[in-house]
Order: C-alpha cells, then sequence, then structure tokens
C-alpha cells in the first residue's frame, strides 16, 4: 500500500488544482485588460464558408453531449 501524501504537499492537488486556476485566472485577467480581446475575436472568424460551415457542425456535435444549458447563462441571470 502506498504512503499517504503529506496534506501540504504542492503535489496534492485534492478537488482541483488551485495553482492552474489562479494562473488561468491571472492569464486571462491580464489577456482581457491588454486590450487584445476584439482583434482576437476578428483573427478567430471563419476564413470561409467551409470552415463556417465546420464550425458549426463541430459546435452542434459538442452540443449533442451536453446535458442542457446552465440556467445562469439565460437572459436575465441565474434564477433563485
Amino acid at each position: 500500500m502506498s504512503k499517504p501524501q503529506d496534506p501540504k504537499s504542492p503535489d496534492l492537488q485534492g478537488e482541483g488544482n488551485y495553482d492552474a486556476t489562479r494562473r488561468y485566472d491571472k492569464a486571462t485577467t491580464d489577456f482581457v485588460q491588454s486590450g487584445k480581446v476584439d482583434q482576437a475575436a476578428r483573427d478567430a472568424r471563419p476564413k470561409s464558408e467551409a470552415e463556417a460551415e465546420a464550425m458549426k457542425k463541430a459546435e452542434q456535435e459538442g452540443k449533442s453531449h451536453a446535458k442542457g444549458e446552465d440556467p445562469a447563462l439565460r437572459k436575465g441571470g441565474a434564477s433563485k
């Protein structure tokens, strides 16, 4: 049987990787504050009708596996 890890060990993340979450949140905040969001959105647009159709198909495929939309995403905010 393996030896239990020390709860203060940096390798022990429990329910999630808190360090990675903090890094992601900081990188996202920095990107938004950089003013490059609009250009990145323009750069991400489909370059052709075929690419637009492929993106739409991929979105539909992903949604077909979903259990449903998060109620918090509905217009007006989350219901209580």
